[in-house]
């Protein structure tokens, strides 16, 4: 089983910065792609990027120029560095990671249960 943990969202201002972090853990073999998903009231969940475990990433058109995924991989975690954060940026983000454990013969999708991002105007 693996268990992802958000952390680091908050209340901040429009043009302010947060940095979201996930620690994933449990009985990990290998995680291959790490990513940020965000979903607002009544809306579509929708990604906002992911990097694979190589370093390339994907960015939400929304947010690009805007938002940095990294990850530090001895610590199995991925960070979000958001700025110029936006008012339409506000939503709960969830860390997901494409991971192997001990009792699987394949990679599967685990999510984090998410972190409140709230942006005033």
């Amino acid at each position: 089983q693996v268990q992802l943990v958000e952390s680091g969202g908050g209340l901040v201002q429009a043009g302010g910065s947060l940095r979201l972090s996930c620690a994933a853990s449990g009985n990990i073999v290998s995680i291959n792609t790490m990513g940020w998903y965000r979903q607002a009231p009544g809306k579509q969940r929708e990604l906002v990027a992911r990097i694979t475990s190589g370093d390339n990433t994907n960015y939400a058109d929304s947010v690009k120029d805007r938002f940095t995924i990294s990850r530090d991989n001895a610590k199995n975690t991925v960070y979000l560095e958001m700025n110029s954060l936006k008012p339409e940026d506000t939503a709960v983000y969830y860390c997901t990671a494409d991971a192997r454990t001990t009792t699987a013969w394949r990679m599967s999708a685990y999510w984090g249960q998410g972190t409140q991002v709230t942006v005033s105007s």
